[in-house]
């Protein structure tokens, strides 16, 4: 399973969630705006920011330190 591969949660992970929030509403702005102006390159990357920024960077980040 996949809960069974992520490291234990051991509160040791030090880094600011600063950049994280703010590539988040850059990438939800970037979304929005795409939506208004229908243009589909910028939805999937504002999409791309958003999973980026919750879920990818944030675990390569815990199974690296």
């Amino acid at each position: 399973m996949l809960i069974s591969a992520l490291p234990p949660q051991g509160g040791d992970f030090q880094t600011s969630p600063t950049p994280f929030i703010i590539a988040f509403g850059i990438g939800m702005l970037l979304g929005t705006m795409g939506h208004v102006y229908k243009s589909k390159t910028m939805v999937a990357i504002g999409v791309g920011m958003i999973m980026l920024s919750t879920v990818v960077v944030p675990l390569y980040l815990a199974f690296t330190r």
